[in-house]
């Protein structure tokens, strides 16, 4: 597993148990896997770690690099021990079926790691998410890059692009978060975000 960025240095002036609210973001492969995990502390958002989860090279069968990708987010929720997740829905383009079924697969292991956790998982779609995080729904990778280092106060490009677009995953969870949390009723593409590991 390659972590790409991490914060330890969260401090607490004011000598009182902060409001904390963990979200991990994924963006799901099977050769590379992004996540991002975001913490909100009294209104102040930081990213805890970043980087990508990837099968070993010994890996050769699509089994083995199912366990490999399971282990490898089994150690960052037991790490971090978010309260939500969040994750790039499965886009299948019809001349492509075996692409997504594949995906599907990792998606699968994600799912279930998440559901043992007790980690209640919502899926948005990538429109979604670009649109909400950069206000443009086909916002590219490179755009994607630069809106999080942007947003998210880093100090260089959150690279791969995976890395990128799983912490743009987290951060779009906070911020419907936040507007549910607000009073405001929030939809997704027409439907409200359904809850439980599974929705």
């Amino acid at each position: 597993m390659n972590k790409a960025y991490k914060d330890e240095s969260l401090v607490n002036d004011i000598g009182v148990a902060p409001e904390r609210v963990r979200i991990i973001g994924i963006d799901p492969g099977l050769q590379i896997t992004g996540y991002g995990v975001l913490e909100s502390v009294n209104g102040s958002l930081i990213v805890l770690e970043a980087g990508v989860i990837r099968p070993e090279k010994s890996d050769k069968e699509l089994g083995e690099r199912l366990v490999s990708l399971a282990k490898g987010l089994r150690e960052v929720l037991v790490d971090f021990q978010p309260d939500h997740a969040a994750m790039e829905q499965l886009f299948a383009h019809y001349q492509h079926p075996r692409t997504a079924i594949l995906m599907g697969h990792a998606r699968g292991v994600f799912v279930h790691e998440l559901q043992l956790a007790n980690c209640p998982l919502v899926n948005y779609l990538p429109t979604n998410i670009k649109k909400t995080v950069t206000n443009a729904g086909r916002a590219t990778k490179e755009q994607m890059q630069y809106s999080m280092m942007r947003e998210l106060g880093l100090d260089r490009l959150p690279d791969p692009p995976d890395v990128a677009d799983a912490l743009a995953v987290a951060l779009c969870h906070f911020f419907h978060l936040k507007r549910k949390n607000s009073g405001l009723e929030i939809e997704i593409h027409g439907k409200k975000p359904g809850k439980g590991p599974l929705s």
